[in-house]
């Protein structure tokens, strides 16, 4: 029986859900959809960092009395935590400025179809 850890999990995961928003980045000429792969695929990214950062059995990165007194530090690291946490906010700020960027083409082009729309034509 193959056990697999919660690390393991979560990172595979993130690496499914990074694949499939990559795929769809790459492959949809509708622009919402683009925008919405690109939501998938920073979850994913999400996923993979706090995946890393996990420690199993790990307790709070709060160092007291009580854990110095274990002699073994096996805490999670808080990094990839507050980098993820950050990571979120900025995602969430460029799927907004993407999405008013979808509204503006839509007023003027009447389309959300990349093939539709000429100037950005090489």
């Amino acid at each position: 029986m193959i056990q697999v850890t919660i690390t393991q999990a979560m990172t595979a995961l993130g690496l499914l859900l990074a694949i499939i928003g990559l795929w769809g980045i790459l492959t949809r000429r509708n622009i919402i959809r683009i925008i919405i792969a690109f939501t998938i695929l920073d979850t994913g990214v999400h996923l993979i960092m706090v995946g890393l950062g996990y420690v199993t059995k790990g307790t709070a990165p709060i160092l007291d009395g009580e854990l110095a007194a274990l002699g073994t530090l096996n805490v999670v690291d808080p990094v990839p935590s507050a980098l993820v946490l950050t990571a979120i906010v900025i995602g969430l700020a460029v799927t907004a400025l993407m999405l008013s960027y979808a509204i503006r083409l839509y007023q003027t082009y009447h389309t959300l179809s990349i093939d539709e729309i000429k100037e950005m034509k090489w």
